[in-house]
């Protein structure tokens, strides 16, 4: 019997909370930095006998404070009988935690620690950036993908818990309830990636979208199959015709009434891509169901502004297709007339996601926001050139450094690429009025390069615009580390967050 997509998207996350008391901790989390071959404890509220007893214990036990060391002592003192979790921190710059040290650090604890039902981390010398921080990587670390298991073990934890006894209630609890916000957007993209293709295809990826948005708040339309070639979107057209399950244009809106401005996003989503008629290498080709982790990012990210209440109008594109090889496929050679008339001379349909993509660009820009932004496991060469967990942006410098500091405030590493002059030539088609695709050298580049061709203008001039390639980080195939885990990651959400929160303030 099939699994039903809503049973596999369901989330089993930890609540995540604030406290000004240690009373009914469960199990506490300290952090400790490593200084000078010994482990040295970060910000606790403890007595200084406990932590004298804990430091010992420490040194009894060879744990230097390592960075993704754990330690766990059942009892330390006569005076403190609640057991404790030490997880290091490696080496710290000056002296001090980052954000982006304690995400990655409360991840690994919530991972290492078993059968517990409440983690109370006890950091009390933290402002409310930092235990926000530390809040979202717990719950992040916790995140597991279940969905098709036939038996499970249900979840010992239930609660993560800030020690917040230097920090006023209201901004203790404020910063809690931003990481659980958060934490869930980031979490939904994650499990919207791992969901197999046999479930997770463009329809009932749209109806997935149209439910959630529903309960947020948040107005969603679709065209289908059929309204999408009569209205002429070609490239969403050719590239799901190979399949016997059609494309699909989910548009979502989250509009205040105190809107400071307006931002559309703009989603790749190839829920699976063979690379069709230009077939993909077997070899790891069960990863491409991940294709579609741009339009889960944006589908998040509106979800998570409306559900924190942005005063900003968020417009969010998925472009939903599959790419299959069938008698019914797209060829190379062929010419197609993209929305808004511009034609394209297809030379490899594993260049799919810039063909959905160009279509809703060109879509979002009838919108007339301020900025747009797409986002797209688009090219390997992204890969190639920044690795696994690194991003590149591209397009105009506003909108790029804007979410360039958006992602340095969370921590989600990403890198200004160039659109070279040049490489719009290697566009050129003799038959069409461009090819989707050029030379093989700088393919990221040039694949921005493509997507510009595609935002439109307002009052004569182009919308600003920037594309994030993220066919690095939007996976992971390897193995578990800090909040991040394997597979989908959810990346990008909490930096798109960010930036409509810069733009809302």
């Amino acid at each position: 019997m099939a699994v039903a997509l809503d049973e596999l998207l369901a989330l089993d996350l930890p609540t995540a909370s604030a406290s000004s008391t240690l009373d009914g901790a469960g199990v506490i989390v300290l952090f400790a930095a490593s200084a000078d071959s010994a482990a040295s404890i970060v910000d606790s509220s403890l007595a200084e006998s406990d932590l004298a007893d804990l430091t010992r214990a420490l040194g009894q036990v060879g744990f230097t404070g390592e960075k993704d060391a754990v330690a766990r002592l059942p009892r330390v003192s006569g005076d403190l009988d609640t057991p404790v979790v030490v997880v290091g921190l490696g080496k710290l710059a000056d002296g001090q935690a980052t954000t982006q040290v304690l995400r990655h650090a409360a991840g690994t604890a919530v991972r290492a620690v078993k059968d517990v039902a409440r983690l109370t981390f006890d950091v009390a010398g933290f402002d409310a950036g930092l235990g926000q921080a530390l809040l979202e990587g717990a719950v992040l670390g916790s995140y597991r993908y279940t969905g098709y298991k036939s038996s499970a073990s249900p979840r010992s934890l239930t609660e993560v818990v800030w020690h917040a006894s230097d920090v006023p209630a209201d901004e203790a609890e404020a910063a809690a309830h931003r990481a659980q916000t958060v934490a869930r957007g980031v979490a939904e993209t994650r499990s919207l990636v791992n969901t197999s293709a046999l479930q997770l295809f463009p329809e009932s990826f749209a109806d997935a979208a149209v439910a959630a948005a529903k309960e947020a708040g948040v107005k969603a339309t679709v065209l289908d199959d059929t309204e999408l070639a009569e209205k002429g979107y070609g490239g969403l057209t050719f590239v799901g015709m190979g399949s016997s399950r059609g494309p699909r244009l989910v548009r979502l809106e989250y509009a205040p009434k105190s809107s400071q401005g307006k931002v559309a996003f703009v989603g790749k989503g190839i829920t699976f891509d063979t690379g069709g008629i230009s077939i993909k290498p077997a070899a790891n080709m069960h990863e491409m169901k991940s294709d579609m982790a741009g339009a889960a990012t944006v589908l998040a990210t509106v979800l998570t502004a409306a559900r924190l209440e942005l005063d900003v109008t968020v417009i969010g594109y998925l472009a939903l297709a599959e790419n299959m090889p069938s008698a019914t496929a797209g060829r190379p050679g062929d010419i197609i007339t993209m929305f808004g008339g511009k034609t394209v001379e297809v030379l490899n349909t594993d260049a799919e996601g810039r063909l959905v993509m160009g279509d809703a660009l060109a879509a979002a820009s009838l919108d007339e926001p301020d900025a747009i932004v797409d986002i797209a496991t688009l090219t390997s060469a992204a890969l190639v050139a920044l690795g696994k967990r690194t991003a590149g942006v591209m397009g105009d410098d506003d909108v790029a450094d804007a979410l360039l500091d958006a992602a340095d405030a969370v921590d989600e590493p990403l890198w200004e690429m160039p659109i070279p002059e040049e490489m719009r030539g290697t566009l050129d088609s003799t038959q069409a009025d461009l090819a989707n695709i050029g030379q093989r050298e700088g393919g990221m580049l040039i694949a921005a390069a493509f997507l510009r061709e595609f935002v439109g203008e307002t009052e004569g001039e182009r919308i600003p615009w920037a594309h994030v390639d993220i066919a690095g980080p939007s996976f992971n195939a390897g193995s578990p580390y800090g909040h991040v885990t394997k597979e989908g990651t959810g990346y990008g959400v909490r930096t798109l967050v960010a930036y409509l929160e810069g733009l809302s303030a």
